[in-house]
């Protein structure tokens, strides 16, 4: 018996995991979001899933609201050929996505952008390296 569940297109799940990556990075919730494009958090969460499409409009909504670029929804989206040599620029954004997506790294970005000094953010990027290099070296 053919199974007729219809499964989210990987591009949209893509474009919501992106919209739910920025609106975590600001600290917004979906209920915020809903709001200001004056829907349901439940819509923001199908959204974010990829159980319903974004259209056009309401994607330019959320890029205005979530202060990116609409672009930025697409960045490393599945089948995108635009990818450095080997993977390697593919590669290396998946790991910023990653490490924005968890709790430290959130934590550690929303933190990082409070800092208004260049030359403290420079201290900051300087430990993070001598600590990395330590680690590298045990």
């Amino acid at each position: 018996m053919i199974e007729n569940k219809k499964k989210p297109n990987p591009i949209d799940i893509h474009v919501g995991s992106r919209i739910r990556l920025r609106r975590t990075m600001l600290g917004m919730s979906q209920e915020k979001l809903g709001e200001s494009l004056g829907i349901t958090f439940q819509q923001i969460q199908k959204y974010e899933k990829g159980t319903n499409r974004v259209g056009a409009s309401r994607l330019q909504n959320i890029s205005n609201i979530l202060n990116v670029p609409v672009s930025f929804f697409f960045e490393d989206a599945p089948g995108e050929n635009s990818g450095g040599v080997g993977g390697m620029e593919t590669s290396s954004s998946n790991y910023v996505v990653d490490f924005l997506s968890s709790s430290e790294g959130l934590q550690l970005n929303r933190a990082f952008v409070k800092i208004s000094d260049p030359k403290v953010r420079r201290k900051v990027v300087e430990l993070v390296k001598a600590l990395a290099a330590e680690a590298d070296a045990d």
